[in-house]
Order: C-alpha cells, then sequence, then structure tokens
C-alpha cells in the first residue's frame, strides 16, 4: 500500500523526503536555475556515509538514500550512459556526414557505422491462430446470413471450433469484463474480442437447440444480419470509405486548387521572367505590376484563433502522438492538439494509414480554455473553437495546396491545418519537405498563400526550426516572410495568411545535442511583436500588405517549443521569452500531468499508484480506438510500450536533490519508494512488457518488441 506521505505527495503536497524541504521556484524565476539545498542541509549530508554524484552535468540529482550503488563499490553510483536523443533516432544529418564529426568518425578519418537505433523494428505477428470469417463474426450461431465467398472463403464459419481453437482464451484482465462493452454498451470486436465470454451467452431454443448469441450491455442479442452500428461514436473525423476509393482512383475534383495552381504556375513564370531581366540588366525588362493578373478567388474569412497562457498545447509526436495518449493528456489538462504529421501525397492517394491520424476524440472538438488575458483578435468566439489541428507534410506547393483543401472539406472537426517546416528526418528532409523547406523561403510562401486560398475557413499556421545549420538561423527571416510576404510580393499579393508559428529552439543539425535555444525564442518573439504592431523599425522600408490577408485581424500568434518540462518552464518561456503559449513535446510523453501542473501552479508528486493508473488509461482509450481482439489489444501493446519508453525515464519529484527538474537530465541508477515505483523507473523492455501484462494480459508468443535504441536509451521524432 501507498504510504500516507505518498498520499499527500499526490495531493500537490511536495515534502522532501529526507529531513530537509523542498523550495519551489517562483514563475518569474528563469529555468535555466537550479535551486541547491541550504548550508545547513548540505553539512547534514556530507556528515552522512551515504554517496553523492553532486551536480553534474546531464545527470538528474537523486537523493543519496535512494541510489544504487555500482557493484563492489560502497561511494560510487551506477551513471548512465549519455545518448543523445538524434543518436536514438539513429539518423545522421548531412552536416555531420560532411564534417566529419569526431563522434562518428573511426581510425583514419573513417566514418563508424550507426548503432544507435534499430532501424528495422518489427514487432511479430499478433493475429489469431485461425481467421473467423467477417460474415460470422457479428452473428448469432444460426444466423441465415451467407459468406460471399463461398467455398473459397479461407475463414472459419463454426463459431464454437473458432472459440475453442481459433483463438486463445479470454483475458482476466478488467475482472473479464469487456471495457468497449462498459463504454459503449456494445462491443465492436464481435465474437474475436478477448472478453467475449462477457457479452455472449448460450440460448436454448424450443426445439432443444443450443445457439451461441452474442449481446449487449443490457442482455439483448445482435441482430442476424451482424449490423450492429457505429459503437463508438466518441470518435470524430472518420472519413467515409468510398471517399478513400474516389481519392485513390483520382476521382475526387479539386476544381478550387487546379484552378489556383493553374494561376500559381503563370505568375510564377512571369515574376522569373521579371526577375532574369533585371538581374541580368539586358533588354527591356518586363513589368511584373503591369503583367500581374489577380488570382482567380480570394481567400475565404478564416475562424479567428487564439493562443494564450492557459492554452498549453501537445507538440505533434511521431508514433507517439496517437488518439488514445492524447486524449490522456486532455483529460490532465491539455489545451491544443495535433495530429501526427500525415504526408501529403499519401492523403491525396486516399491512404487509409495517414487518414487514420486524421481522427480526434470528441474531447478534442470541445473549446480549448478561455480567460481572455492574453491578446485577442476581433471575431474571436471560444465556443465555436476546439483543440484538434491537424500537421501535414509536402514537398511541393501542389501537394500541399491540394493535401489543405481535403482536410478543410472532408474533416467536419478542424481547428487549424499546421504545415510542417522542422522535420530533421533524412527521408523527409532529403525529399524537400520538413525542415528543408527553411531553405527554401519561396516555396515555403508560396505553399502557404496557396493553402490559405483553398482551405475555405480553417486558419493556416507553420511549425519551423531556427535553422537547417548550427552557423546560420534563418528563423526570423522566414517567419517575417511568412507574415508580410516577400517585398517584391506584399503590395500586390497581400501577407501569404500565415496565422500562427511554433517555434522549435533547435537546428536540423542540432538536433538534440544540446538544449533548446529559448534566447534566440525570446529574440523572434520580441520581433513578432513588433511585426503585429508595425512600428518604425519594420515599416520604414516595406510597403503597407492588404489588411484584408492578414490572419486573426492582423495578429500572428507566436508558440515557443523545445525542452518544457515543469509549470516552472513554461511559466518562464511565457513570462520572460513573451511567447503566446508553449508547445510540449518529449515532457508530455515523459510526464502527462504537466499540463495539471500548469494549470494548478505546482509541483505534482505523483505516486506510483497514480501513475500506473494512467497506464491503465492508455490501455482503456487503446482498446476503445483499436478494439478489444487479438490485433487491437497487441496494437494498444505496441503503443503503450512506446509510450513506457518515454514514462519510465520521469524521476519523482520527491528523490530529488534540486528543482526544477530538466529533461535533459538522465538519472543514475535508483530505486523508487516502493517496488511499483522501481518497476516504474525500469529501463528494461522486458519490465515494460510486463506492466502491458497487468491490464492487456499475456503477450503472445508471436509478440516481439525492440526498443528503438539498443543501449535503452529510446526516442522518437517528437518535437520539444
Amino acid at each position: 500500500m501507498e504510504s500516507q506521505e505518498s498520499a499527500k505527495r499526490s495531493q500537490g503536497e511536495i515534502h522532501d523526503t529526507t529531513t530537509t524541504q523542498q523550495q519551489e521556484p517562483t514563475h518569474d524565476e528563469p529555468a535555466s536555475k537550479r535551486q541547491r539545498l541550504d548550508k545547513s542541509a548540505e553539512t547534514q549530508n556530507s556528515t552522512t556515509q551515504k554517496p553523492s554524484v553532486g551536480r553534474v552535468k546531464g545527470v538528474a540529482p537523486i537523493k543519496a538514500e535512494y541510489l544504487i550503488l555500482a557493484a563492489g563499490q560502497t561511494n560510487k553510483v551506477v551513471v548512465p550512459e549519455v545518448v543523445d536523443d538524434d543518436e536514438a533516432e539513429g539518423r545522421g544529418t548531412i552536416e555531420h556526414q560532411q564534417q566529419g564529426d569526431s563522434r562518428d568518425s573511426g581510425k583514419g578519418g573513417r566514418r563508424k557505422k550507426k548503432t544507435g537505433q534499430n532501424k528495422e523494428r518489427t514487432f511479430g505477428t499478433f493475429s489469431d491462430a485461425q481467421r473467423l470469417c467477417n460474415s460470422v463474426a457479428w452473428t448469432a450461431e444460426f444466423s441465415p446470413r451467407s459468406c460471399k465467398f463461398g467455398d473459397r472463403c479461407n475463414g472459419l464459419h463454426d463459431i464454437r471450433k473458432y472459440l475453442k481453437e481459433g483463438r486463445r482464451a479470454d483475458l482476466e484482465t478488467f475482472g473479464g469484463k469487456c471495457p468497449t462493452l462498459e463504454k459503449f454498451g456494445k462491443c465492436p470486436s464481435g465474437w474475436r474480442c478477448l472478453f467475449v465470454s462477457s457479452h455472449s451467452k448460450e440460448v436454448e431454443h424450443e426445439d432443444g437447440r443450443k445457439e451461441l448469441v452474442l449481446t449487449d450491455k443490457d442482455g439483448n442479442t445482435y441482430p442476424d444480419n451482424g449490423d450492429i452500428g457505429d459503437t463508438n461514436s466518441e470518435v470524430m473525423n472518420n472519413v467515409d470509405g468510398q471517399i478513400k476509393i474516389d481519392l485513390s482512383r483520382k476521382r475526387v475534383n479539386f476544381e478550387k486548387s487546379d484552378k489556383y495552381l493553374e494561376w500559381l504556375n503563370k505568375d510564377t513564370q512571369i515574376f522569373r521572367d521579371h526577375h532574369h531581366k533585371q538581374k541580368d540588366g539586358g533588354g527591356e525588362a518586363l513589368d511584373y505590376r503591369a503583367m500581374y493578373v489577380e488570382p482567380p478567388f480570394k481567400p475565404s474569412e478564416k475562424k479567428r484563433l487564439y493562443f494564450g497562457r492557459e492554452t498549453p498545447a501537445l507538440a505533434p509526436l511521431t508514433t507517439q502522438g496517437n488518439l488514445p495518449f492524447r486524449r490522456l493528456c486532455v483529460d490532465l489538462g491539455c489545451e491544443l492538439t495535433y495530429s501526427e504529421m500525415a504526408l501529403g501525397m499519401p492523403l491525396l492517394q486516399g491512404a487509409k494509414s495517414d487518414w487514420t491520424l486524421m481522427r480526434a476524440h470528441k474531447s478534442e472538438t470541445t473549446p480549448p480554455r478561455f480567460n481572455g488575458d492574453g491578446p485577442i483578435a476581433q471575431g474571436y468566439d471560444n465556443s465555436k473553437d476546439l483543440k484538434f489541428g491537424a500537421q501535414i507534410a509536402a514537398n511541393v506547393p501542389w501537394v500541399a495546396i491540394k493535401s489543405s483543401e481535403a482536410l478543410s472539406r472532408f474533416l467536419p472537426h478542424l481547428r487549424l491545418i499546421d504545415l510542417n517546416c522542422g522535420c530533421p528526418i533524412d527521408m523527409v528532409y532529403k525529399s524537400g519537405a520538413g525542415s528543408a523547406l527553411l531553405d527554401a523561403p519561396s516555396k515555403l510562401e508560396r505553399m502557404i498563400r496557396g493553402m490559405n486560398a483553398v482551405s475555405e475557413d480553417v486558419p493556416i499556421t507553420a511549425k519551423i526550426r531556427m535553422g537547417v545549420r548550427d552557423d546560420k538561423f534563418t528563423a526570423q527571416k522566414n517567419i517575417e516572410r511568412l507574415a508580410l510576404g516577400s517585398e517584391d510580393h506584399r503590395d500586390i499579393l497581400g501577407a501569404p495568411g500565415c496565422a500562427a508559428v511554433t517555434l522549435h529552439g533547435r537546428t536540423r543539425q542540432q538536433r538534440y545535442t544540446r538544449a533548446a535555444n529559448w534566447e534566440y525564442i525570446a529574440e523572434t518573439a520580441a520581433m513578432i511583436k513588433r511585426l503585429n504592431e508595425k512600428t518604425d523599425s519594420l515599416t520604414d522600408t516595406i510597403r503597407e500588405v492588404d489588411e484584408r490577408t492578414l490572419p486573426n485581424g492582423g495578429r500572428m500568434f507566436f508558440i515557443g517549443n523545445g525542452d518544457c518540462y515543469s509549470h516552472v518552464d513554461y511559466f518562464d518561456h511565457v513570462d520572460n521569452a513573451k511567447v503566446d503559449t508553449v508547445m510540449i513535446g518529449r515532457g508530455a510523453i515523459i510526464k502527462p500531468w504537466i499540463y495539471e501542473e500548469i494549470q494548478t501552479g505546482q509541483y505534482l508528486d505523483k505516486s506510483a499508484t497514480e501513475r500506473l493508473g494512467y497506464i491503465e488509461k492508455f490501455a482503456r482509450y487503446g482498446m476503445e480506438a483499436w478494439g478489444s481482439d487479438e490485433l487491437g489489444i497487441n496494437y494498444t501493446r505496441r503503443f503503450l510500450l512506446e509510450f513506457l519508453s518515454f514514462f519510465s525515464r520521469y524521476v519523482p519529484i520527491g528523490l530529488l536533490e534540486y528543482l526544477p527538474p530538466s529533461i535533459n537530465e538522465r538519472p543514475p541508477a535508483y530505486k523508487g519508494r516502493n517496488e511499483l515505483e522501481t518497476l516504474l523507473a525500469s529501463k528494461d523492455y522486458k519490465d515494460w512488457i510486463k506492466i502491458s501484462e497487468m491490464f492487456l494480459g499475456p503477450a503472445p508468443a508471436t509478440f516481439s518488441f525492440t526498443p528503438k535504441h539498443k543501449s535503452n536509451s529510446y526516442e522518437i521524432e517528437a518535437e520539444g
């Protein structure tokens, strides 16, 4: 059982487990400061014979009594290998290859093979031993419904044989009761559900025959045709399958995009001719203004957005930004969410995998918290606002433009469309998308303009990095261009229409080798303030923009991103860097209740039992989203294990000597305040599988999980 002290911790009463009480920094104190124990405490600790690692850069300051000593040592602790997050990604940047970075070079400057990430990870197979045909998956045993494949079908049609031989026995977790049945009244997995005994029964007919039937929560049997209707009304943005088929067969008419792209191609050619004539200085220069033709239509008036102190956001996260995890974060106080990054071309091709990323939970379609403390765009209506936005990546304007039209047309619950201009992955970068757009400002501007033109009332935003290379920051020039347009175009075309920009305080080259640069973010915030206010320092050299093209009535919102791990970090960035809000990535995966800490303004030392409760929630949400059959449960297991690879990094506040904690500090080997807390801190993926089995039952023999990093330091493409 949890001690009384642990119970107090869970309520936010943060007390040191030694004789010294920890001091919490105020919101106004910079996050870079680390408070030390007072001199009397240092003296007291120094008189004990317990080991201490002192204040070591990159190592979490665990209190001495919780440290695990190295084998055979009395004063030496086990300090983890420091593994950069970009090493865990396992992808060397182009710049490091060109420069022959000493970290990656062997003798004679020969580059050593990267061994950081298991690139070709597999998760085994987790399907039934024998497949049950869909024609009987949701029907009663004696249903007259026939299989359309007849004798050619290789699936089982005998329900009793399937239950006995085709699948494993029901799970005993959750008391043997199907979580989706308990939540929605019906289970969409039918006979395949691994809790099917909780919603099936055998009925005896007058002729003595006994029939197996499926039932709902009230004991009513399913209809003979197997049509159980929509069992999960909480998932939004479900795009009809026929639309995906039409997209894949190029049957969808993108009339708006086609007209705009035809105009864009002609206008681009006119401008190039004008530019080249001016540059060459020969012949008669074409007058671009005289040749200019208005686009076929003006952008629609956009919904007004709001980003404020009270709206902390969850970053778009590859792998972990799934619906169950976002739902958990919203439960804990997250106010703005984004889909995982979807690729524009697969969206246009109707790829099920990318359109699935656009699904949102109903909690994400509710308005974000709104106190009105920050700047408010005229016409903003919080009651019509929602939390969920989509992020896409594209390498050419036509893909970005058509994708935006498709999203705004087919997704009824969409706050905004965000263009990814920061993804560092080699595959994305080399294709010309993601962070490659930072070095292609003209293309980036054309993308934003076109997306804004065809997205109906859905605002367009962008997420960028400081630049591609460490020696060349381009963010501020790119942001000025996104706010006002290039000097050659702004007086004719007006502003591109970018409603908000998120800046991750790192370059592509840097990845996670150093802390995020919040000084640069603060400088950029000051520049954006000048842009919004149109002070003399900017308007002396530019012509006035067309007010009709300015989003949010002329205000561009600015969001900071990078290394936020506590409410202290959050309020420091809002108050001192002057960003409108902060987007949180890795910090939210390690500590999802960071949003609750921001709401309450205090550290919350969650007990091990509470943290296990969040894992249970994730498991329930996963089964609701993906199903309670063999496939759905182990799909949930796979993403739960990815979640635990971050969740295990959390070091309880009560075990630390210094506050605030830092996301870039890794803990030495330590034991928790109880066995469960120690288990949750394990870096052994086999322990993570054991934790998953508490709620998802035994992992099948064919299931496998390979950590992202062989040295048990795991990372995904999490922004910030």
